[in-house]
């Protein structure tokens, strides 16, 4: 699924407006320019992705889609693209529930499995994506996430 530039302003405009600062769902909070609550309370194990809310229009109900993917993390080794659209998380839909309740559903106990339930070019698909500690994931020239390294 091929997000376009409206849809993206749309999203960032809602996700701003309903559940707060969109950023990272992996990248702790001393990295993060903005953090989403409290990052001590969630488990360090990261699968090395970005989400992002979004909608087709204003006034249809929000989805999370995949913002950005770690090029050497997890979830990339198991195939979630840019664009895909989380549908559940260990078999529970994402429907219904805020950015944080999905963030800390995605996060765990590294070396643990999380399994997401998404929709993308390719149509539905299951991918199984053991997490890794936070801090294992490397940094390159460009970042974590594509932003410049610190």
């Amino acid at each position: 699924m091929k997000i376009t530039s409206i849809q993206m302003a749309i999203g960032l405009m809602m996700g701003l407006l309903f559940t707060g600062p969109v950023w990272a769902a992996d990248q702790p909070s001393s990295q993060a320019p903005y953090a989403h609550g409290d990052e001590s309370s969630l488990p360090n194990g990261v699968i090395g992705v970005s989400l992002q809310v979004g909608a087709e229009r204003i006034g249809d109900p929000a989805v999370l889609y995949v913002g950005m993917v770690h090029p050497e993390g997890p979830a990339q080794q198991a195939g979630l693209s840019h664009g895909d659209e989380i549908i559940t998380v260990d078999g529970v839909a994402v429907a219904g529930k805020s950015y944080e309740q999905v963030v800390k559903m995605i996060r765990g106990q590294a070396g643990t499995v999380v399994k997401l339930g998404v929709k993308g070019e390719g149509g539905l698909r299951d991918l199984s994506i053991t997490r890794v500690a936070s801090d294992k994931l490397p940094k390159g020239p460009m970042g974590s996430h594509g932003g410049a390294s610190k």
